[in-house]
This record gives structure tokens, sequence and C-alpha cells, in this order.
């Protein structure tokens, strides 16, 4: 296993804003993403991180962004430090393989989610009345079922804490008709092209969020791409409908803090060396199975 970056510190660079995973540089007219290896679970950033998962992370975003640049532009300027502004040169061992400069875009106030299963919260809200995010779908679908149209299902993109599913027509009232009408037809139709894909390599693609920007008057694609910490991916080998899948994802995390007495607010407990190495080795299994 890789060293673990938890946090970048680069002071002629500025003060990142930092997120869940992410330390992000304001570079006055670009951006400079940098994907820790920062572990998020229940909302809360766990102390150690998993070594690498933040080069596989962004070396999956890549993969998918080049993959859709006939649907949809993204915000990616440079992937190799050489290309970054001088400045950040010296700190290439940092950046290099985890980072990215993109497009300063002025985000769209919402999460544009795709489900093609049923499962997470879209399968509680389907025991409870029969819909996702007030969309009907059949009666007596078991869990982890197939939906046969996929379903948009967007949220509020929260500064803190969980997001907050939301109707059509509140994205609607948020950022107008037709960049919504706009919004929804690309998440679908990546959704699409990016699920049959998959399929060929054995990957269920269950769902997924992805956020987009407008640059230039235009939609772009930003922040990261059907990667495993925005995505559920199951194995179709091992698919079986009415329980829950394993995931190509930190749900080796979930499942452990989930045997301790621990009530789910910061400070998060350090995961034993077992959980992390597992853990890293489910994040490259997915790079490897769908990048090569």
């Amino acid at each position: 296993m890789g060293k673990v970056i938890l946090k970048t510190e680069m002071p002629d660079v500025g003060t990142p804003r930092r997120g869940k995973v992410r330390d992000i540089y304001d570079l006055g007219d670009s951006l400079l993403l940098v994907v820790t290896d920062r572990v998020s679970a229940f909302d809360v950033v766990l102390p150690n991180g998993i070594p690498d998962k933040g080069k596989v992370l962004t070396a999956i975003s890549v993969f998918w962004f080049r993959m859709m640049e006939d649907i949809v532009k993204n915000h990616v300027i440079a992937i190799d430090v050489k290309d970054f502004p001088g400045k950040l040169h010296k700190y290439t061992d940092i950046l290099q393989g985890r980072s990215l400069l993109v497009k300063k875009a002025k985000v769209v106030p919402v999460e544009c989610i795709v489900r093609g299963y049923l499962s997470g919260s879209g399968w509680k809200s389907y025991q409870k009345d029969g819909t996702v995010c007030g969309i009907r779908l059949p009666a007596g679908m078991p869990e982890s079922s197939k939906i046969e149209q996929p379903i948009f299902t967007p949220s509020t993109k929260a500064e803190a804490g969980h997001d907050i599913n939301i109707s059509f027509d509140e994205v609607r009232e948020i950022i107008g008709n037709d960049t919504a009408a706009e919004l929804k037809a690309l998440t679908l139709k990546i959704y699409g092209k990016a699920r049959d894909y998959a399929e060929k390599k054995g990957i269920i693609i269950a769902d997924t969020k992805m956020e987009f920007g407008i640059y230039n008057d235009e939609i772009i694609l930003i922040d990261e791409l059907l990667t495993p910490d925005s995505s559920r991916f199951w194995s179709i080998k091992d698919y079986a409908p009415g329980r829950s899948q394993d995931s190509f994802d930190k749900q080796i995390v979930r499942d452990y803090l989930l045997t301790l007495d621990w009530d789910q607010t910061p400070p998060g407990p350090e995961l034993p060396f077992d959980i992390v190495r597992k853990t890293s080795d489910r994040y490259q299994e997915i790079l490897r199975i769908l990048t090569g």
C-alpha cells in the first residue's frame, strides 16, 4: 500500500477549502482539486485514511470524463503536474496522480442523482410508501431490484450534514425549467452510457450522483464522476435481488463501524489495519476492472 495523504499543506499556494475528501485551492482563474486519502462514514471524517484512495478516485473520474466528452464537456484543464502552474511543480510528490487543474465554474446547486436499482435511501423510501423522491414505482419490488427505466432523483447540495432529496418540480424552482430539463437529460444519458460499458466489464452501476457547473454559459461536468465514493458498484456475478449487495466502495468501513459502540458523531474511531487494507484493495480492484 502507498503513502497516506490526509491533508495538503502548500503555504505559498494558499489555504484550501477542505471538503470531506477534497482540498480545493483557488488559483485565481482556475482551481486546484486535490483528492486526499481521507475517508468519511456517516458524515464523519475518520482519523486514518485509505492508502492511494485519492489516486484511484482521480484516475476513475478522468477515465469517465474522457468517455463522456461526446455528451458533455467537463472542468478538467490538466491532469499532469508538469502542465500545472510553475509554483506547483515543487509539490509534485504530493500532487501527482491525485490532483486536477480545473475550470472555475459556477456550481449548479443541485446534486444530480440517477438510480437504476432500488437500494440505499431509495429502498427505504420505497418500503414506506412505494415511491422514490415522489416517483411511484411498481408494487412488490424486492430490495436491489432493477428499475426498468432509470429514475432521476435529485437532492439539495448541503454544506454540512446530509443532502435532502427533492422533487423535479423543486429543481425547476431552484434553477429554472430549461436548465433542470437539460440536467436531467444529461444525467440519464451519461448513466446509460456508463451502465452499458460497466455491464460488459461485469459491473452493475446501481446508482450514481453527478455535479454540474456553468462555464462560459454552458453546462459542464464538475467534481468527480462515477467513482466508488459517488456511486454504488456491484458485481454482476454475485448480484441477487432480495437483499443488499456487496459494493466496491467503503462499505467494509461502514460495516465495521456498525459493530462498534460509536454514536456516529465526531471524533470517529481509528480503523484497524486489516479494514484499511481490505478497503484499499477494494478501491484498487474497481479501478482495474473498469479501466483495465
